[in-house]
């Protein structure tokens, strides 16, 4: 199934990446999945760079982009990409690395170059494309955006509206760029975008006559106020493959350049702490290279601070040096915390940076809050970054007495009784056995209550005894029981506004044929709480009904203890403007027994420059250790997530809105009997 953001003309960033759809997997992986061409022994890095600050139409020349292209040249070649592998389109070529081809950068040398790259790539390959200029929005006349605007990029020789045509003169627009991504990752050509570019006077910031914005209103395009665009059709397929996108500022932001120190020369911000970044860090992954630029240009005079996606973030960048994500060191204490994965005894590195660098020394984080983690000890010398590098070992959960469901049913559970030891006088679990397994039910000791076979079963995996499997089946259920009850907390917990997310769930008939699906019926709505049948399609569509940006995230809480991370997926934005919505779908498969699952979709809103917030990394047992007394950490979550600042509360509840909010909503599997 896919998912899909559809954006309502998000300001900024304009990117090869937006609109991309990744695939979502329930249980299975389905079969509309990409098998990668395997990569060749040798691959080869090749780089299309456009800097255009001369418009040959619009009143709109830049400063900067000639020079950021040179940077961004010199960049990739002290990176090791050779320069007959590059071409620049640029309005100013002098002072290009020797042996990097020119162009002029009008629309007509952007398609050919970007054909040329598609058809001399081979799998394995590395492709990047970078942009330095102005991008704005148009109407979209084809019906394939949910918001109703096409995202472009404008080359040199763009102009302003054209009623003929329906569209923007000259203008690159995003359903070409798209294309062209799926050419390549179709293949299994890794795919890079780097933009420096914006395309709204959303969230301007006064900054005198110091910088130019890299952004044009459509209003500076005479876009039309009466132009209706297309109603919204069927979505574009995913992207699949592998690539990474980073873009110069958030969506509420601009893209600004500026002269340096000197004022000898004009750089784009973006560009500018890019390049050092990437020539100083050579072991860094595409995220800890996200995360160095950020630090440096959320110092800078306007602010921006740079956004990125996709399945290549913690990759090493062209497939060299190590992966890992880093959270800055503030006040003595770590700037992340339960969101970002971290529990109570994880053992984190210290670093004087956030890419590279040998460590500086370790520590044990004490007491975890929702953004913020303490330390057992002092912090080393320079501290400035930390990574976890071991986490923390789970609690165990407390098992019952084990209860025959059928004292004649002449299976010998001997291997499974012997694992089952110590029961606990309250526990968490009772072991049932039955079929010639063990169904873990809840603290009551029911079996089966949503239905046969809903009680999840320990099946051992070829190779294990009984008390491997049910210790890695423990393993998962302490993980999945203890991160749902952190999040129970999170549900209803404010008394002033509504809710930040509005949910609406459609169901396509499944037609199971064997062990596949066949074609789904048409989309109908559902009331979740009805039972789904095998090979049905689940569909979502969350709204950000709020008036704040909000970063989304879907986990799906299997029955047997499994926590599914449904979206984002494979890196992409999660970001949602006021109005946005994405949609989320999810596959049946056609073994599915009876269950009452629960899908459960969060909500963070956006501080102020703060980097987007994916809690779908919290699905990974490792990611999410939970405290030894449950009690207390969901306490300490919870205070975590309501406002730092007061203490002020009624009935038990926050004055003010909760950091975190939460939709849960029930799914239960019912497959006909037969």
């Amino acid at each position: 199934m896919t998912n899909a953001v559809m954006r309502p003309a998000p300001p900024c960033p304009v990117a090869v990446g937006l609109y991309l759809r990744p695939m979502l997997r329930r249980f299975a992986p389905l079969s509309l999945c990409l098998t990668l061409v395997a990569a060749p022994a040798a691959a080869e890095v090749r780089a299309l760079l456009v800097g255009v600050a001369d418009y040959l139409v619009l009143d709109a020349d830049l400063k900067g982009p000639a020079a950021d292209v040179r940077l961004m040249a010199e960049t990739l070649a002290a990176r090791g990409v050779a320069p007959g592998a590059m071409l620049a389109l640029t309005s100013d070529p002098a002072g290009l690395p020797a042996g990097v081809a020119s162009g002029a950068p009008t629309k007509a040398e952007i398609l050919a170059a970007m054909q040329a790259l598609a058809d001399q790539a081979q799998p394995g390959d590395t492709v990047v494309f970078y942009f330095s200029g102005h991008g704005s929005q148009a109407p979209d006349m084809s019906g394939d955006e949910g918001g109703g605007y096409d995202e472009i990029l404008l080359p040199a020789d763009a102009a302003g509206w054209k009623g003929q045509i329906g569209a923007v003169e000259n203008a690159l627009v995003d359903d070409e760029l798209q294309a062209w991504a799926r050419q390549l990752t179709g293949r299994g050509i890794r795919l890079v975008g780097l933009i420096d570019a914006c395309h709204s006077a959303t969230g301007f910031r006064a900054l005198g006559a110091q910088g130019n914005p890299r952004g044009l209103p459509p209003e500076a395009l005479s876009v039309p106020d009466d132009v209706t665009p297309a109603e919204s059709g069927t979505p574009e397929p995913p992207l699949e493959g592998e690539f990474v996108f980073l873009y110069s500022s958030q969506s509420d932001q601009r893209s600004f350049e500026y002269p340096l120190a000197d004022g000898s020369e004009w750089h784009g911000e973006f560009t500018l702490r890019l390049a050092e970044v990437l020539r100083s860090a050579p072991e860094a992954s595409w995220a800890q290279v996200l995360a160095a630029t950020s630090d440096a240009m959320v110092q800078g005079p306007a602010r921006q601070l740079p956004d990125g996606e996709g399945t290549l973030l913690d990759a090493p960048v062209f497939g060299q040096g190590v992966a890992g994500r880093r959270v800055q060191v503030t006040d003595g204490a770590l700037a992340g915390g339960l969101l970002q994965g971290m529990n109570e005894g994880d053992t984190v590195a210290f670093y004087a940076t956030a890419a590279g660098g040998d460590p500086l020394g370790e520590a044990t984080l004490a007491k975890v809050e929702a953004r913020r983690a303490t330390l057992t000890g002092p912090l080393p010398d320079g501290a400035l970054w930390a990574e976890v590098v071991a986490p923390a070992a789970p609690p165990a959960l407390r098992l019952g007495a084990p209860v025959r469901a059928d004292a004649a049913d002449g299976h010998d559970y001997a291997g499974w009784t012997a694992a089952l030891t110590d029961p606990a006088p309250q526990p968490d679990l009772v072991p049932v056995l039955v079929d010639g397994t063990v169904a873990l039910a809840g603290a009551d000791g029911v079996l089966d209550p949503a239905g046969p076979g809903s009680t999840p079963r320990i099946r051992p995996e070829p190779g294990e005894t009984p008390a491997d499997a049910l210790a890695r089946v423990m393993d998962e259920a302490s993980h999945a029981l203890r991160l749902r009850k952190l999040f129970a907390g999170m549900a209803g917990r404010s008394l002033t506004g509504k809710a930040p997310l509005e949910a609406r769930y459609e169901r396509r008939p499944g037609q199971p044929d064997g062990e596949t699906c066949g074609k789904p019926g048409a989309l109908e709505p559902v009331d979740p709480e009805q039972g789904l049948q095998p090979c049905d399609q689940l569909w979502v569509t969350v709204t950000n009904v709020s008036g704040k940006e909000v970063d989304v995230s879907a986990l799906y809480f299997n029955a047997d203890f499994t926590v599914a991370p449904l979206w984002p997926s494979r890196g992409l934005s999660n970001r949602l403007a006021p109005g946005e919505s994405a949609r989320v779908g999810m596959l049946i498969t056609p073994d599915s027994a009876s269950a009452l699952d629960e899908l459960m979709l969060l909500a963070v809103p956006v501080d102020e420059f703060g980097a987007r917030v994916d809690l779908t990394r919290l699905a990974e047992p490792q990611m999410s250790r939970a405290y030894a007394d449950a009690d207390s950490g969901a306490e300490i979550w919870l205070m975590g997530q309501m406002d730092p600042e007061t203490e002020e509360t009624t009935r038990g509840f926050s004055a003010r809105p909760a950091a975190v909010m939460m939709l849960r909503q029930a799914v239960r599997l019912s497959p006909a009997t037969e």
